[in-house]
Parts: structure tokens; C-alpha cells; sequence
């Protein structure tokens, strides 16, 4: 039997390019983070949109809503940048658990899938997950290049809500004040 030589195209798996393998899924770009305070003192915090403006650095402009469908209104600051107005759409969110939402650029060359997650692992402690996932053609060469700096922007926001949220909980009484 003869081997047949790679197809650029597959019906239903649509083109590949850079000989990425079956499987692989999108590019990935992530930053997660421990959280010392309770997951509705952080949710308080990650659900009021308009209130990103007062603590973090990757959105300094920021208004919507937590509806399906809702466009939010965001100005993007990738550290090295220029500041850039985007219109996301929530398609998924959770209470104390998840926000989602979908972004298309370029006329859909660009789509990607951002993710704001929190996980539980105690009575006072999460895991703050903070990552977005690079589709569409132009997807995944958007994600190579822009990778450092992109993931400076998340690891800034992870940073920033820990501290806002950790502060929180301790001036509700929450947590001990010294640090060991």
C-alpha cells in the first residue's frame, strides 16, 4: 500500500498549517495564580466590569455587563503595546466559578476565547486562572508573536487582583495582618 502525501485540506478539520499535530488544539496563553481570600470576595471583585478601571493594568477602560451576549467595552493594555478599544462577547460565566467571552479581529482572520477562572481549593483560598485561547487563521501567529507580552499583561492582572481582593478579606477581619 502506498502512503499517501499530506493534505493542506480535510473535510471538517479545515487547513492546518505549520505542521501542527492532530490534536494539539489551539495555542494557549495562561497565567494562574494562588489567591489567599474567599472565592465571593474575589468574584465581587472580577464581576464588576466598570470597576477593572480603579485596579487593573490590563484593562484600564472597562464597562459591560455579566450577560450572554453582552458586548463589554475594553481598552486593552499589552505591556509594549498601544492602548486598543476591543468589543468582546460574553458566551459563558458562573458565579464564583467563570467568565468567557469571544473576540474576532481582522474580519474573523483573528478569533480567540479569553477565560477568567477561579477554582477552589479551600474556605480562603483559589487558584485564579487568567488565559485565552488563539483560533482563525492568523490565530496562532498572533499568539507566537505577541506570547511574552501578552502573558505580562495576564500575569499583571492575576497580580492585581490578588493583592485587591487579598486586602479586601483582611479589612473585612478575614485574614491576619502580619505576615510570616
Amino acid at each position: 500500500m502506498a502512503l499517501k502525501p499530506p493534505t493542506m485540506f480535510t473535510q471538517g478539520a479545515g487547513f492546518t498549517f505549520g505542521g501542527g499535530a492532530a490534536g494539539a488544539g489551539p495555542p494557549k496563553i495562561e497565567h494562574r495564580i494562588g489567591i489567599q481570600a474567599p472565592v465571593g470576595v474575589i468574584w465581587e471583585i472580577l464581576a464588576d466590569i466598570p470597576g477593572w478601571e480603579s485596579w487593573n493594568p490590563l484593562y484600564p477602560k472597562a464597562a459591560g455587563e455579566l450577560h450572554i451576549g453582552e458586548a463589554l467595552e475594553l481598552t486593552v493594555a499589552i505591556p509594549g503595546e498601544p492602548h486598543r478599544r476591543i468589543e468582546p462577547v460574553v458566551f459563558d460565566w458562573t458565579p464564583n466559578d467563570q467568565i468567557h467571552w469571544r473576540l474576532s479581529l481582522l474580519g474573523g482572520l483573528v478569533q480567540s476565547v479569553r477565560y477568567l477562572e477561579l477554582e477552589v481549593l479551600g474556605e480562603a483560598n483559589c487558584i485564579f486562572s487568567n488565559g485565552e485561547l488563539f483560533m482563525g487563521l492568523l490565530g496562532p501567529t498572533v499568539a507566537n508573536s505577541k506570547r511574552r507580552a501578552i502573558r505580562k499583561g495576564f500575569t499583571a492582572m492575576s497580580e492585581a487582583l490578588a493583592a485587591k481582593a487579598e486586602a479586601a478579606w483582611r479589612a473585612g477581619g478575614g485574614a491576619p495582618t502580619s505576615q510570616a
